[in-house]
């Protein structure tokens, strides 16, 4: 009886010697990908899927989030569009900062009148871990249009600063 064929793939991961290597199986030498021609075209536009509600799904979101930084700060930028500041908490430490809030459907539709279910609606959680240490006396943090800025001033470590000796 002649030894199973291993997949391509216990091959790459060298799970079978070079040596046992006795060709390709025959499932992947007649492997075949559709291209766009060949796809019928309701594929290549799939439907809309509908949106879990919050009853049904109570994963957290996930907030993307742009930083940057210039000689003097770390910037932090998200979209939090729809969600008001007092539903929303930053947390920061010298290297890491936390934003935390959720985003709440202020209209209540039921999901047969729902004609297209995108947008997200519920908890959602970022941590970001800071390349460098900030002063975290001095950050700010502001929202306008949407958009969450936190601007955090880095700490100067080459700062030197001379102390006094008084005496006892």
């Amino acid at each position: 009886m002649p030894p199973k064929k291993r997949s391509f793939f216990d091959r790459l991961a060298g799970s079978l010697p070079a040596e046992d290597f006795d060709g390709y199986d025959d499932e992947t030498l007649h492997t075949t990908v559709p291209t766009k021609r060949s796809m019928p075209l309701a594929t290549t536009t799939p439907s809309p899927q509908p949106y879990p509600t919050e009853e049904e799904d109570d994963a957290e979101g996930q907030l993307p989030v742009d930083v940057y930084q210039t000689a003097n700060e770390i910037v932090i930028h998200a979209f939090v569009a729809g969600v008001r500041p007092e539903e929303m908490n930053v947390s920061i430490s010298r290297d890491v900062v936390e934003i935390d809030g959720s985003r709440k459907e202020r209209d209540h539709v039921s999901e047969e009148d729902y004609v297209n279910r995108e947008l997200f609606w519920g908890s959602f959680t970022r941590t970001i871990l800071l390349p460098q240490e900030i002063d975290v006396d001095t950050a700010t943090a502001g929202s306008k249009d949407g958009l969450l800025t936190i601007v955090l001033p880095k700490l100067d470590k080459t700062r030197q600063t001379k102390l006094r000796v008084r005496a006892g």
